[in-house]
């Protein structure tokens, strides 16, 4: 007969239980919780709390706490980076609707100031000798591939001026991008940020304003 540890009987019950949970559900409220305290400051009881995990099954299930941040940026570029994109910057809407991307960044939901959690895992893990996680490196990428994408695709409808090189436009963006999401949880002035956010973008569309 083999014998069981007890260790081994609750490897097994936290296996058994793995495949009940709503991952979906797990992995949001793992990634809220990152974007509050960030990586360094959140313990496995708080990740307890935030995914209603135990534990085992946290270790089981995504191996460690690394595990699951990275789990939990993978799911942030699915479920939020992506969807803002396809809600306010689809290449339907071109320069229009990447100005309302960049304006919904003024507007976080319920109030709060809590930032992205890209950016705040960019600049935690960012010149302290950490390997970046390949989550970060991955949301970025998006944004640069989008903008690129949209502002190609403004030049060739004549939405953008023919100043602008996309490339390297879509680069600047990219700055500004995170630049206000740093700013924004610095409760930094919103109504200049508006008037930044804007101002780059009459000048990608060519616009001036006689003042």
């Amino acid at each position: 007969m083999i014998a069981y540890s007890k260790i081994n009987i609750q490897k097994m019950a936290d296996m058994g239980r793995s495949r009940e949970y709503d991952e979906e559900s797990v992995l949001t409220g793992a990634m809220h919780a990152f974007r509050r305290e960030g990586y360094s400051a959140i313990s496995i009881k708080d990740l307890e709390e935030a995914t209603g995990l135990k534990c085992g099954s946290i270790y089981n299930s995504y191996g460690d706490k690394a595990g699951l941040f990275s789990a939990a940026l993978a799911h942030y570029n699915q479920k939020v980076l992506h969807r803002r994109i396809v809600e306010h910057a689809s290449e339907a809407a071109g320069l229009r609707g990447l100005r309302k991307l960049f304006l919904s960044l003024l507007r976080e939901p319920d109030g709060e100031s809590f930032g992205c959690l890209i950016t705040n895992a960019a600049i935690e893990f960012g010149g302290n000798g950490r390997s970046m996680p390949t989550g970060i490196n991955e949301g970025l990428d998006i944004l640069l591939r989008t903008f690129t994408a949209r502002l190609v695709s403004a030049r060739r409808t004549g939405q953008l001026s023919t100043e602008i090189e996309p490339k390297r436009a879509a680069s600047k963006l990219l700055a500004l991008y995170q630049g206000t999401l740093v700013l924004v949880r610095a409760s930094y002035d919103k109504a200049l940020l508006r008037a930044l956010i804007n101002d780059e973008f009459d000048r990608l569309e060519g616009l001036h304003h006689v003042t």
